[in-house]
């Protein structure tokens, strides 16, 4: 089996190419000199992609065949001289070229690598197992290079059962990942104190509210974050969600798949910022039912507003999810992304969370008495 070329495959390939044609041209051209300028141009196409040591070697290899193939030809020793110095120049400059992309790309690399831990530290894995259900949770940032963005997600045991966020920080840059650090902050703390999901979501804007006030350019109304806060107790078949301006989520089950629309849509977080209520629904979550082998799916906007090339937007509920088998919900996620990635045919057009939630009966034997 063969094995593609990558991008410095293709890089050597054409340094060999243009070595050949510059000596073809001087060779057989109508004009003299006509393969000097791709000889010269041979040691800046390496520094491009290769490495220091590759591009001095290619630098060499021009350089000697500059003066090879004046020789070859009988020039005067005085054009030798001046092709050689042509060749030579720049490949100097191709090499000093080299170091600086070079440096350029170890930084880039470092400030990635920063930017991985971060998201990391900030968005960590969740358990795969939190009291009666299976977990599971995925990140995809529609700019590679970029690493981390401004969706959030967290799962965690508490005493009042399992509770979720997800979320999506409207803001950009920095400001939105400082956004992201207090509100997962806020859950993690607020979620084993808050003694209803509604008492939650009004810590989670109390805490927007306290970082807003320190901050030395205060944020406007265009800073908010759509939030979907759900609660899953244990032993019930119930699930009890407050959705804060967030897209809904859905309930899969064997050849079903069910979008949960709130009963009172309400403003996303941080709305109350620019002195708005939560809205007319604001201190009533909804409640719906959630059998053994059901799993709840959370998302963010980079799914339901993935579009084709037609520019029609992808469709959970007509995507057939529901009618598949799935071992885990690590597998959910999986076909689901796959299946976006299939609908755009092309990079993500913006990022990614998901989190699934899947509900499985204890199959324990019970102890005799």
């Amino acid at each position: 089996m063969t094995k593609a070329i990558g991008q410095p495959g293709l890089t050597r390939l054409l340094v060999v190419l243009l070595l050949v044609a510059g000596a073809a041209a001087d060779i057989f051209g109508p004009e003299p000199y006509m393969g000097l300028p791709l000889l010269a141009a041979t040691p800046l196409v390496a520094a491009a992609m290769l490495s220091f040591r590759e591009s001095l070697a290619v630098a060499v290899v021009a350089c000697a065949a500059s003066v090879a193939l004046d020789i070859h030809l009988g020039r005067p020793v005085t054009a030798l001289v001046v092709d050689l110095a042509d060749v030579a120049v720049t490949s100097c400059l191709a090499l000093l070229i080299n170091v600086l992309l070079t440096r350029h790309r170890r930084r880039l690399a470092q400030a990635r690598d920063v930017a991985e831990a971060a998201q990391r530290a900030l968005l960590p894995d969740p358990p795969a197992r939190a009291g009666e259900l299976e977990v599971a949770a995925r990140y995809e940032v529609a700019q590679a290079e970029a690493r981390i963005g401004g969706d959030l997600y967290a799962v965690q045991a508490t005493p009042f059962g399992v509770r979720a966020i997800i979320g999506d920080v409207r803001g950009k840059g920095l400001q939105a990942v400082a956004s992201v650090s207090v509100l997962i902050g806020a859950f993690r703390q607020e979620a084993e104190n808050a003694p209803t999901l509604d008492e939650l979501a009004q810590r989670l804007d109390a805490a927007l509210r306290r970082d807003n006030e320190h901050r030395s350019a205060p944020t406007g109304l265009e800073d908010f974050t759509t939030a979907l806060l759900a609660e899953i107790v244990p032993g019930r078949d119930t699930v009890r969600r407050v959705n804060r301006g967030h897209p809904s989520p859905f309930l899969v089950q064997a050849g079903d798949v069910v979008r949960l629309d709130p009963t009172d849509p309400q403003l996303p977080l941080g709305m109350e910022l620019g002195g708005l209520d939560a809205g007319p629904g604001a201190g009533t979550a909804d409640s719906f039912a959630m059998p053994p082998g059901a799993t709840l799916l959370l998302i963010t906007d980079g799914v339901t507003e993935a579009r084709n090339e037609m520019g029609a937007f992808y469709d959970i509920e007509d995507a057939g999810l529901g009618t598949r088998t799935y071992r885990n919900p690590r597998q959910l996620i999986d076909t689901l992304v796959q299946d976006v990635a299939r609908w755009t045919d092309g990079p993500y057009q913006d990022d990614m969370a998901i989190i699934a939630l899947a509900r499985i009966p204890d199959e324990r034997p019970s102890r005799p008495r």
